[in-house]
């Protein structure tokens, strides 16, 4: 299959492009600069120099190929919600580009979405006031396609997707904690955050527009949850900082934004994926990794 990806040269988009072309599809990957044009390049893709908020630009692309895997997202947290409403903007204009054809689009949403105050699954659907959610948008935008006939996937990242390199949740908190000379978590620090070796996620995309099954909602997660004191423990271990609980008013000065995302409780299952597509999640876990490659 000819694979349009968008976000190729990102950390995910980055390992997806490397499995598919290591499984004998070819890419035209979207990306912004000229560094990762030449990049690209090198891993034995095609390029497309541009950007994923240009309509007329990735809808020609998509046309083009025989699936879309859409990785992109602006992590800008200053406008967050924007840059939310932008990535329905692009699933929409997928789906219409789609419209009418069988080719798969797999889009990218987070179980972090899902805080049921238990295990979640793939099943499990977006709470009812998913309008105060502002990353429900990729969903939402998915679910429309698919009612509208579209071949549409979703795969739902877990809170840390890690690898040497990882620009992601677990770096931020190691800033932070640098920031503050101290490792904290929130309250007893059993709050639970699942994770994801990123070679293990890439499998999933891969999977999903090979097999297109009739499972919609995927979990790329490779570790059910990790009680988020460990992570802060491990931290602690290679900064030789202070490890602290944090009653939420003190968790607020400390995380400051990311507070929000430092209480996440978001176990999730990945049985029905591994059952649909027979993946068998591999890599390191994240306190392994961590200690091999963030310090």
């Amino acid at each position: 299959m000819r694979v349009f990806v968008t976000g190729a040269s990102g950390f995910v988009g980055s390992a997806v492009v490397n499995e598919l072309l290591s499984a004998g599809h070819t890419v035209l990957g979207l990306v912004r600069s000229d560094s990762a044009v030449q990049k690209l390049q090198q891993a034995g893709a095609e390029a497309y120099q541009g950007d994923v908020n240009d309509i007329e630009v990735i809808t020609k692309c998509a046309a083009e190929c025989d699936a879309v895997i859409h990785t992109d997202f602006n992590h800008d947290f200053s406008k967050y919600k924007q840059n939310c409403e932008d990535d329905r903007r692009v699933i929409t204009a997928f789906a219409e580009a789609l419209k009418g054809t069988d080719k798969p689009l797999v889009i990218t949403s987070g179980v972090g979405l899902l805080q049921l105050g238990r295990v979640v699954n793939e099943n499990d659907a977006l709470p009812a006031n998913s309008e105060e959610i502002p990353r429900a948008a990729s969903e939402e935008a998915a679910i429309a396609a698919a009612a509208n006939g579209v071949n549409a996937y979703i795969v739902r990242l877990p809170s840390s997707v890690h690898d040497a390199g990882d620009h992601g949740f677990v770096p931020m908190v190691i800033g932070i904690s640098k920031e503050k000379g101290k490792s904290g978590y929130i309250n007893d620090g059993l709050n639970k955050w699942p994770a994801v070796h990123r070679s293990d996620a890439a499998k999933v995309y891969r999977l999903v527009i090979e097999q297109q099954p009739a499972q919609r909602v995927f979990h790329a997660v490779g570790e059910e949850g990790i009680a988020f004191r460990e992570i802060a423990q491990a931290i602690s271990k290679h900064l030789h900082l202070p490890l602290v609980s944090l009653n939420p008013d003190k968790a607020k000065e400390h995380f400051t934004w990311f507070a929000h995302f430092a209480s996440f409780n978001s176990p999730s299952s990945n049985q029905i994926t591994c059952d649909t597509l027979g993946w068998k999640p591999t890599g390191i876990g994240l306190i392994q990794d961590m200690e091999q490659s963030y310090f």
